[in-house]
């Protein structure tokens, strides 16, 4: 089983030679391995895994990836024709913390969109409606949460990663900013936890990078 990735930002065919369809075994046999439309598609199921395109694309552009048999039809989400693929999910549990590790590309901001909500998993179609999805959890400990995320029964909070951009997006008194988005009426307590009495009669953009950590928690 292969996975075709095309890095749709760095595919330009008009301004390189199409090496990709040029140099394709398959294309030259009289297959449509390799089709060029606006960016380079290339056929999954046809693609032999050969590394040609991957080593003449002069963009670097293009990713051939062997995956285990097992995987195929385990998609959980795919963005779009030769887009990144994710496969399974990790599964948060209450009262305790779940890490998710990886290298920059590996899925972990997508698995964090879709369990917060954020993103609807399309089970890597076009699109997938929840019953399909929940047939595909089904006997899994992913099923009851997604049910609740999908009736709102559970509700994501998620800390900015670029914690800079904080005072980009809100100018005023610390208080003032926490008190906007205290839902649960637990400020005080938050405060007291976090240390952030001190902070919070400050402008949010004179706080310090580890005061706005703490806030965006």
């Amino acid at each position: 089983m292969r996975i075709a990735v095309v890095d749709k930002e760095r595919c330009q065919p008009k301004k390189c030679g199409q090496e990709c369809l040029k140099y394709c075994p398959k294309v030259r046999s009289g297959d449509e391995t390799v089709v060029i439309a606006e960016k380079a598609v290339i056929s999954e199921k046809l693609c032999v895994g050969c590394g040609i395109c991957i080593k003449k694309c002069p963009m670097k552009a293009i990713q051939i990836v062997g995956l285990p048999e097992r995987l195929e039809g385990r998609e959980v989400h795919r963005y779009g024709v030769n887009g990144f693929v994710l496969y399974n999910l990790p599964v948060p549990r209450s009262g305790a913390v779940v890490g998710i590790l990886g290298a920059n590309g590996t899925g972990k901001s997508t698995a964090v969109r879709i369990l917060s909500g954020q993103l609807k998993p399309n089970l890597g179609k076009e699109e997938a409606d929840w019953e399909e999805i929940f047939e595909r959890f089904s006997g899994t400990e992913l099923l009851d949460y997604l049910k609740k995320l999908r009736d709102g029964k559970i509700r994501a909070s998620i800390k900015p990663q670029y914690i800079e951009t904080i005072p980009k997006a809100f100018r005023g008194k610390t208080r003032e900013l926490l008190e906007k988005f205290d839902e649960r009426s637990i400020l005080d307590e938050a405060v007291e936890k976090l240390n952030l009495k001190a902070s919070l009669n400050r402008e949010v953009g004179d706080l310090s990078g580890g005061e706005l950590q703490r806030v965006a928690i």
